[in-house]
C-alpha cells in the first residue's frame, strides 16, 4: 500500500484473484455509477455471475459499493468526485493468479490514447492491461504496447452514451492466458458493440 504524503489518503493498492479449479476467470467491470447505477445493474450482474467486480471510479454514493459486494467480490477504485472514499485506493493492480496484472485507473485515455503518465505506471507495475472509465465511453482498444479496456458508464446517462458494464473472461493455458472482453447493454440486457 501506498500513501499520498500530504493527505494520508491511500493512493494505490495491489490486490490477487486467482483462477477457478479449471484454470477460468470472470470479471464484471463497472464504472461511473454516479450514485445512481442502472436498475438492471443487480440482475444482469448476478445473472453474468462474476467471480469478482471492479468498480472503475466515479461511484458516487458509497452504498452502491454495498450493493456490489453483496454479489461478488469487489475491488473498487476512487473517481475524480469520490471526495468521501478515503480507504479507496486511486490505482489498483491486480494479479490475476500472476499469469495477467491489471491497473485499475479511473483517467485513463485521451481520447483513444492511454495517457503517458498512465502507460508509465502500467509498465512499472508489469501491467498488461488497462482499466479505466470517467469518459462514459465504452471502449477496447491497444496503445503503447498495452491493452486498455473501458467499461462505459453503468450510472445515469450521458449525452447518447450507451449504459452498459463491461466484462472480462480469461482461459489460463499452460504458457499464457487467453483474454475476451465485451459490453453488456444495461437496457437491453444483451451484447453491446458500437454502431458500424
Amino acid at each position: 500500500m501506498r500513501y499520498g504524503p500530504a493527505t494520508g489518503k491511500l493512493v494505490s493498492r495491489a490486490d490477487a484473484i486467482p483462477l477457478r479449479d479449471d484454470g477460468t476467470l470472470r470479471l464484471a467491470v463497472v464504472a461511473d455509477t454516479h450514485s445512481l447505477p442502472h436498475a438492471a445493474t443487480p440482475q444482469l450482474l448476478r445473472t453474468y455471475a462474476p467471480d469478482a467486480i471492479l468498480h472503475a471510479g466515479d461511484i458516487g454514493d458509497l452504498s452502491v459499493l454495498d450493493g456490489l459486494r453483496a454479489i461478488a467480490p469487489l475491488h473498487a477504485i476512487r473517481g475524480n468526485i469520490d471526495t468521501r472514499a478515503p480507504d479507496l485506493p486511486d490505482v489498483l493492480v491486480i494479479d490475476v493468479a500472476q499469469r495477467l496484472r491489471i491497473l485499475v485507473v479511473h483517467i485513463g485515455v485521451y481520447g483513444p490514447k492511454l495517457r503517458a503518465d498512465v502507460a508509465q505506471r502500467a509498465r512499472k507495475e508489469n501491467a498488461q492491461l488497462v482499466v479505466c472509465g470517467h469518459s462514459h465511453v465504452p471502449f477496447l482498444g491497444a496503445d503503447r504496447g498495452l491493452t486498455v479496456f473501458n467499461p462505459g458508464s453503468a450510472g445515469p446517462r450521458r449525452f447518447q452514451l450507451p449504459i452498459v458494464f463491461g466484462t472480462i473472461e480469461l482461459a489460463a493455458g499452460p504458457e499464457r492466458v487467453g483474454v475476451k472482453f465485451a459490453h453488456v447493454d444495461l437496457e437491453t440486457g444483451r451484447p453491446w458493440a458500437p454502431p458500424a
